[in-house]
């Protein structure tokens, strides 16, 4: 098993409600491609003086547990993946740097 987890950035506040919106999307459309075990998608809990720092910083988490990286890939080839995601970034732009790996628990 490996496990995706995106650190995903928006180039500007979003509501709160828009955010919530986003979590549920991204969770449905990864669940509903039949692909995935699990997915966890959370907001990123801010500390005071991490905008000082050059790095990209989250706005929110998704954590994405999938059998092996040929099931990654149908999972993100999937009906409505990308229809999802381009929704998303037409109305709020937003960044993401990734990391595949083990479990780490």
């Amino acid at each position: 098993m490996i496990n995706h987890t995106m650190i995903v950035s928006f180039d500007q506040p979003l509501p709160a409600t828009e955010l919530d919106q986003y979590l549920v999307d991204i969770e449905r459309v990864m669940l509903d491609s039949g692909f995935v075990r699990l997915v966890v998608a959370r907001r990123h809990i801010p500390v005071p003086g991490e905008e000082a720092i050059p790095a990209l910083i989250a706005t929110a988490i998704v954590q994405i547990a999938l059998a092996d990286t040929d099931t990654m890939a149908k999972a993100f080839t999937a009906p409505g993946v990308h229809e999802v995601i381009d929704r998303w970034q037409s109305r709020y732009p937003y960044k993401v740097a990734y990391a595949n790996h083990e479990p780490l628990v």
